[in-house]
């Protein structure tokens, strides 16, 4: 809805009449969609202090869970708001953004139905296999990358879209 509902009410040209500049723009909207979304991952920090305070727990896997939410979240976001860029319609903004996040989810769901040459590309691209990598605890760069890429892949093309678009 970040931007589809824009581009319906008219409010996009009101937004680009104001002294910020499209990179500008899409910036700001990827940063508050990201807060909002922070602000939903909150309240389950609530979860390993209880548990914290009536035994031992593993703070490994207890950060690198809260690590892996927000690089998933940046990159859902993201994607969330390159589909928004694309159409007027915010239902179709939704639509193209959960087929877009759930492809990506579900690539490392598929990986023993596919030929063994193509796993390690589907891996790859798969964002549950990241995911799953840095809950463990285990933080690798290439998990860390595979997200900040994935995030400014999609805020590159939403920046794109607008300057072809508009």
């Amino acid at each position: 809805r970040a931007f589809s509902e824009e581009y319906r009410t008219g409010s996009y040209e009101i937004l680009m009449t104001l002294p910020f500049s499209r990179a500008e723009v899409v910036l700001g909207k990827f940063l508050s969609a990201l807060a909002m979304a922070l602000v939903m991952i909150a309240p389950t920090l609530l979860y390993p202090l209880s548990v914290g305070a009536t035994g031992e727990l593993d703070m490994g896997p207890v950060a690198g869970g809260f690590a892996g939410a927000l690089l998933l979240a940046a990159a859902y976001t993201a994607i969330g708001l390159f589909a928004s860029s694309l159409t007027g319609n915010q239902v179709v903004a939704f639509i193209i953004s959960v087929a877009i996040n759930f492809f990506l989810y579900i690539l490392g769901s598929i990986l023993s139905l596919v030929p063994p040459f193509l796993v390690g590309i589907l891996q790859f691209f798969s964002s549950s296999y990241h995911f799953d990598s840095i809950a463990k605890g285990v933080i690798d760069s290439r998990d860390i990358v595979y997200f900040l890429s994935l995030t400014a892949v999609a805020l590159y093309l939403t920046h794109f879209v607008h300057r072809e678009k508009h």
